[in-house]
C-alpha cells in the first residue's frame, strides 16, 4: 500500500534509445505539470544513445533510474510506479506531446467519477490523423477472429466485427472501454494497490490489456476521454512488417489468454492467435522481400524482354531471316547476360534511392564489358552475334532508366533522378526563435526548400507570409509540404488543433523543442518519428557505403582463398579459416564489425565479424565504455582503409 501524499500525479516514462523524443516529451509534461503537485519519473532501460546524461543535465528535478540492462515495460514502469507518491499515476510513452491542460483536464474528470479506474485520451499521429488505437476492446476469440480475417476494417462501425477498435464509438464521444492505450494510461494508485501493477511476463506488448482488464474485472471502469488529445510519434502498426513484432505481440496474447481464460475457450483463442502468428509472419515476410527486391525482378524481366525484342528485330531487320538465331540462345545466353548486368549495376549503386542516371549508365557498362570478355572466350559455334550484346546494352540502359524514372516519380512525386522531393517548408514562430530554426535546417542540409515565415504577431518583415490565423489558407496558396511550429513560441494545444484540423491534407508537421537543436517529427502513424539534427550523423548508416563495405568483404574473401595454406593456422586451423572466409564470401558475415559484447541496437547494422572493433589495439584495458566508443567512431567514421588495417594486422599477429 503506497503512503498517503499530497502529489496529485507521478509520471512514469519508460526509455530506450529515444533520447530525441524524450527531450519534446519531458518538456510537455513540465508545461502540462505547472499548475500541478506531482513528480515525473524516467526509467531508462539502458540506452546508449545519451538518454541518460540528457535528463541528467536537461531536466535534474526528474527522478530517473538508470537500468544496466533491458528489463522490459512492464518491470520499468513497475520501479517507478512502487517510488511514485501521487494519487494518480500515468504510464506515458517518450514518443508522446502532451497538451498543456491535459493532465489538469483528466484529474478533473476522474476526481469527478470515482468508479472510474484508469483513463485513456485521444491520441493523434505526428500528421494529426486520429489513431484507433486511442480506444479498444477486448480481445476475445470472437474478437480475435473479426481481426485475423480483415472483418474489423471492412466494417469498422460495426458493433459487431468492429469491436477491436470500437470503431463505432466516436473518436470525439467520452465512452467507457476495455482497453486502455499503454501510450497514455493515467490510472488511482489506489486501483493499482488493488489489483497490482503490471504482469511482469509481459515483456513487450500486452501488458496494458492485461492491467485494464484486471481494472474492470475489480469492478472499475476505464475510459476513453477525448477532451484532450496528445501526439503519439509511432502508431500501433509502427513493426508490422517485423516478424519479430508479429511473434511478440501475439506470444504476449498468448501470455494473456492462458492467463484469464479456462477450458475450451482459451484452446481456441489460443488457436486462433497461432495460425495468426504463422500467417501474420508469412505476410511480413513476403511483403518485406516484395518491398526489396520488386525492382530487381522487374529489371531482370526487362533486361531480358528487351534482348527478345532485339534478337526478333536482328533477324527480321539485319539477318532478314527469322529463326536466325536458335531458342538456346535466348534461352541460355539472355538469363546470363541478365545476371551479370543486374550484378553490376547493383554494384554500381543503381538500386539506391534516390535513383543516380550515372550509377545505372556505369553499372550497365561495366556489365557489357564483362559480357564481352566472356563473349570472346567462347566457342566459335556458341558466338552468335556481338551486335544483339551491343543493341542489349542500349534497350537495357533505356528500359532500366526508363523504371527508375516512374519510381522516382511516384516517390518522390519528381522526374529529376537523383535527387529527392524538396520539402517546401514554413516556420511558424516568433522572430527569434524562427531565425533559430532556419539556421538548424541550414545546418543539418535537409531537403528542405524554405519558403517563409508565419508570425504570431502582426509583424511586417520580407519573409514572413502572414499570420498564424490563415495558416491553412497559407499553405495551399504557397503548396507547402511541411510545418514547422516553434514549441517556444506556439503551445501543444494550438499545434494540435492545427494539426487536426489539416489532417485530411497533405501537409506534415514538426515540431522544435524549446532551444533544442532537433526538428522532430512523423509522417504517419506505421512510420517511425523522424527527425533532423545537427548531431551525429553515421557513415555506415549510408546505403552507398554499406554497398562499398560488401564489395571490399567479397574481394578480400577472394583474395584470401587461395592463401589457406599458408595463413591458415589463423584461429581454429584450416578448417576454420575457410569457413570464415566462406561466411564472408557469401554475406553471412563481415570481416570487420562491432564487439556485440556490449549494446549497438543504436548503431547502423551489421553483420557478425571475423574481427570486432575491440581489435584494434592491444594497448588499452578493453572496459565495456572503451568498446562502446570504438563501435561508435567505428559507426561514425567508418573508412575502408581502416578496415583493411585491422583485417591485415590481426592475420600477420597470428
Amino acid at each position: 500500500m503506497h503512503e498517503i501524499s499530497a502529489l496529485k500525479l507521478s509520471v512514469v516514462i519508460v526509455n530506450y534509445n529515444v533520447k530525441y523524443f524524450l527531450e519534446q516529451s519531458l518538456l510537455s509534461v513540465q508545461k502540462a505539470m505547472a499548475n500541478l503537485d506531482g513528480d515525473i519519473w524516467v526509467v531508462d532501460n539502458d540506452s546508449v544513445d545519451g538518454s541518460v546524461e540528457m535528463v541528467r543535465e536537461k531536466f535534474p528535478d526528474v527522478h530517473l533510474i538508470a537500468n544496466k540492462e533491458n528489463t522490459g515495460f512492464s518491470v520499468a514502469n513497475n520501479q517507478a510506479i512502487i517510488q511514485s507518491k501521487g494519487e494518480y499515476v500515468l504510464l506515458l510513452n517518450p514518443d508522446t506531446v502532451v497538451q498543456e491542460d491535459t493532465f489538469t483536464l483528466c484529474i478533473e474528470y476522474l476526481d469527478q467519477h470515482k468508479d472510474v479506474g484508469g483513463l485513456g485520451v485521444k491520441m493523434i499521429d505526428g500528421k494529426g490523423k486520429f489513431l484507433p488505437e486511442s480506444k479498444r476492446g477486448l480481445p476475445t476469440p470472437e474478437v480475435a477472429l473479426y481481426k485475423m480475417i480483415g472483418l474489423n476494417k471492412i466494417f469498422p462501425k460495426s458493433r459487431r466485427f468492429g469491436k477491436y477498435h470500437l470503431g463505432y464509438i466516436h473518436e470525439d464521444e467520452v465512452a467507457e472501454v476495455d482497453v486502455l492505450a499503454g501510450a497514455f494510461m493515467m490510472m488511482r494508485q489506489s486501483v493499482l494497490d488493488e489489483v497490482g501493477l503490471l504482469d511482469e511476463t509481459f515483456f513487450m506488448y500486452g501488458e496494458d490489456i492485461d492491467l485494464s482488464y484486471r481494472i474492470t474485472k475489480a469492478g472499475f471502469k476505464n475510459v476513453y476521454f477525448p477532451k484532450t488529445s496528445i501526439i503519439h510519434y509511432k502508431g500501433e502498426s509502427t513493426k508490422r512488417m517485423s516478424v519479430n513484432y508479429v511473434f511478440v505481440f501475439y506470444r504476449a496474447m498468448v501470455i494473456f489468454a492462458r492467463k484469464h481464460y479456462t477450458g475450451s475457450f482459451a484452446s481456441l483463442f489460443i488457436g486462433l492467435i497461432n495460425i495468426s502468428i504463422y500467417f501474420r509472419a508469412f505476410v511480413a515476410i513476403l511483403q518485406r522481400f516484395v518491398a526489396k527486391t520488386w525492382l530487381f525482378f522487374v529489371d531482370a524481366f526487362l533486361i531480358i524482354a528487351g534482348l527478345i525484342g532485339v534478337k526478333g528485330y536482328w533477324e527480321e531487320h539485319i539477318k532478314n531471316f527469322e529463326g536466325y538465331f536458335s531458342e538456346a540462345y535466348a534461352q541460355t545466353h539472355f538469363p546470363v547476360y541478365a545476371a551479370i548486368w543486374l550484378l553490376m549495376v547493383f554494384w554500381s549503386g543503381g538500386y539506391q534511392r534516390p535513383f543516380s542516371v550515372p550509377k545505372v549508365l556505369r553499372g550497365v557498362a561495366a556489365g557489357s564489358i564483362v559480357i564481352s570478355a566472356l563473349y570472346a572466350f567462347l566457342p566459335d559455334h556458341l558466338q552468335y552475334s556481338k551486335g544483339i550484346i551491343l543493341a542489349g546494352t542500349a534497350s537495357t540502359a533505356f528500359l532500366l532508366l526508363l523504371v527508375r524514372l516512374l519510381a522516382h516519380h511516384k516517390e518522390y512525386k519528381n522526374i529529376n533522378l537523383g535527387q529527392a522531393s524538396h520539402l517546401n517548408s514554413i516556420i511558424v514562430g516568433h522572430k527569434q526563435e524562427r531565425e533559430r530554426v532556419l539556421g538548424l535546417i541550414q545546418k543539418t542540409q535537409s531537403p528542405n526548400q524554405f519558403l517563409g515565415f508565419v508570425s504570431i504577431d502582426d509583424e511586417d518583415e520580407q519573409d514572413i507570409l502572414g499570420s498564424v490565423e490563415r495558416l491553412e489558407d497559407l499553405c495551399d496558396l504557397y503548396k507547402v509540404d511541411e510545418v514547422i511550429f516553434c514549441s517556444k513560441d506556439v503551445s501543444s494545444s494550438e499545434t494540435m488543433r492545427w494539426m487536426a484540423k489539416m489532417a485530411s491534407t497533405t501537409v506534415s508537421f514538426k515540431i522544435v523543442p524549446d532551444d533544442s537543436g532537433f526538428i522532430i517529427g512523423s509522417n504517419a502513424k506505421d512510420m517511425n518519428g523522424e527527425l533532423y539534427t545537427e548531431e551525429v550523423r553515421f557513415a555506415l548508416g549510408d546505403k552507398n557505403t554499406r554497398q562499398k563495405k560488401r564489395l571490399i568483404d567479397f574481394v578480400i574473401s577472394l583474395f584470401l582463398l587461395p592463401l589457406g595454406v599458408v595463413i591458415g593456422w589463423v584461429g581454429p586451423g584450416i578448417i576454420g579459416y575457410y569457413q570464415r572466409v566462406f561466411a564472408t564470401l557469401f554475406g553471412r558475415k563481415t570481416w570487420v564489425s562491432y564487439d556485440k559484447s556490449v549494446n549497438v541496437s543504436d548503431l547502423p547494422k551489421l553483420q557478425d565479424g571475423v574481427f570486432v572493433t575491440s581489435q584494434e589495439s592491444d594497448k588499452i584495458d578493453m572496459n565495456d565504455s572503451v568498446r562502446k566508443r570504438l563501435n561508435y567512431f567505428y559507426a561514425k567514421n567508418y573508412n575502408i582503409m581502416d578496415d583493411i588495417n585491422l583485417i591485415l594486422r590481426n592475420l600477420l599477429k597470428r
